[in-house]
């Protein structure tokens, strides 16, 4: 099939890719001349494990990139929307959702064939048909469900993993004003043949989308109140408890041959020093707040999200407790990407960190594999940055380990034999603590 992809970040590269590696002819849109010229020299604008694979493999044959949305769009069967859809505090920001749908609709109007536009944007439950297809309509002068269809197609891409999240998906959910919509996106994922597929109303797609998000995002700080509590009482580890929890077999099944599986769910339950990114933060507080909006609020998700704004202090309190004073202490902050496999620093608990460091008087030096250039533009202006782990930790009172990154668990064997060796609290609970000398984690 011909597709057209509106949106060149996380979501939209990644799927126009990978639309194109399952056999679809794919053109993606963005108003950035400048990113397009790199997609097109298959140079990937982000960083995502396997993407520079894709780009070289399809660029120039089966995907492109263009700043030109009319020819994308007239010269395509469907077209998805992946652009931002940004949270003020109140609402999620839809004018680049309406801006497009608006762009879509004139391009339509003199369309003679069928089209069907898909929202893959995260977008609160009743965008698609109360904002997306009216505006459509409205531009176009045609009418939804006879002149060209509208569907929803939430997406669930992990950072650091999209493209086999993609390619492997657990499940595929088709939302659609009419069974045609459904049935062209049908043929879009015809490749996936033996994917669990949903079909539904564009309002329950965006539903399911928000749902999935805030179950994870509560997971997660559920873990980190166990967690907290375990450091209130004493003598009690998180990471003990949770292992245990993790043994109940709806989280460990055990096969018929006897074997025993761990559930991947079991990652969130886990505590650290807090979620972030572009999805979690953003869509628990969007759910939030149009609960609120129409009446319902969601007590549940509140505490979820107040839990864990406070987290990343949680850090600094076992900081505070660790060290005599913290004003002109010198700290390592290890990772500034919210989580490994990834550059995006939206929402990172180490922005977090770091502000409070930094009020503090403390000297702080960063290190991320790959996030740093992303990290200078939000960060304090007082931070420093390493070039590698090594430099990271040489001559620091304490390291705070911020994001789950490989690498770092290289830090006991660098801090072995030193004679001073700085305290270092893990927030991701990923190193043993009788391998270092001076050892405190979340939970702990």
């Amino acid at each position: 099939m011909r597709i057209s992809v509106i949106g060149t970040g996380y979501v939209g590269l990644v799927s126009g890719a990978c639309f194109a590696a399952i056999g679809h002819d794919c053109t993606c849109v963005d108003v950035d001349a400048d990113k397009v010229e790199r997609i097109n020299r298959g140079e990937p604008p982000i960083h995502e494990k396997g993407l520079p694979a894709l780009l070289a493999q399809h660029v120039g044959t089966s995907l492109r990139a263009t700043t030109d949305l009319r020819a994308a769009v007239h010269d395509s069967d469907i077209t998805f929307i992946a652009v931002g859809t940004p949270f003020d505090g109140q609402r999620i920001d839809l004018r680049y959702v309406r801006q497009v749908a608006g762009e879509i609709g004139a391009v339509l109007r003199d369309k003679t064939t069928y089209h069907v536009v898909v929202v893959k944007s995260t977008v609160v439950p009743g965008t698609t048909d109360d904002v997306v297809l009216p505006e459509l309509e409205r531009v176009s002068g045609k009418k939804a469900g006879v002149d060209f269809g509208v569907g929803m197609n939430p997406e669930f891409l992990t950072e650091g993993v999209a493209i086999d999240d993609f390619m492997r998906p657990d499940r595929i959910v088709l939302g659609g004003i009419d069974q045609r919509s459904i049935e062209v996106q049908q043929r879009v994922y015809a490749p996936f043949g033996q994917t669990p597929k949903m079909a539904t109303n564009n309002k329950t797609a965006e539903m399911i989308k928000y749902t999935s998000n805030s179950v994870l995002a509560t997971l997660v700080s559920f873990s980190n109140e166990i967690g907290n509590l375990c450091t209130a009482l004493g003598d009690v580890d998180v990471a003990d408890v949770m292992r245990g929890v993790h043994l109940a077999r709806y989280f460990t099944p055990t096969l018929e041959d006897g074997r025993q599986v761990r559930a991947p769910i079991t990652s969130f339950l886990w505590a650290g020093c807090g979620y972030g990114g572009s999805c979690l933060p953003k869509d628990t507080k969007a759910l939030s707040a149009h609960g609120a909006a129409h009446g319902e609020p969601m007590r549940l998700l509140d505490a979820v999200i107040a839990t864990n704004a406070a987290q990343p202090q949680r850090m600094l309190a076992k900081l505070e407790a660790g060290l005599r004073s913290l004003a002109g202490a010198s700290v390592a902050l290890l990772g500034l990407a919210f989580k490994e496999g990834t550059d995006d620093v939206r929402e990172s608990p180490a922005i977090a960190i770091a502000r409070m460091l930094v009020e503090r008087d403390v000297s702080v030096i960063a290190y991320d594999p790959i996030a740093v250039p992303a990290a200078r533009a939000v960060m304090p202006a007082q931070v420093r940055y390493a070039e590698s782990l090594e430099e990271a930790l040489r001559d620091v009172d304490a390291a705070l380990l911020v994001t789950r990154w490989d690498e770092f668990r290289r830090v006991p064997e660098l801090l072995a034999g030193r004679s001073a060796p700085p305290l270092v609290i893990d927030g991701r609970r990923m190193l043993q603590p009788e391998a270092l000398a001076r050892y405190d984690g979340i939970g702990r």
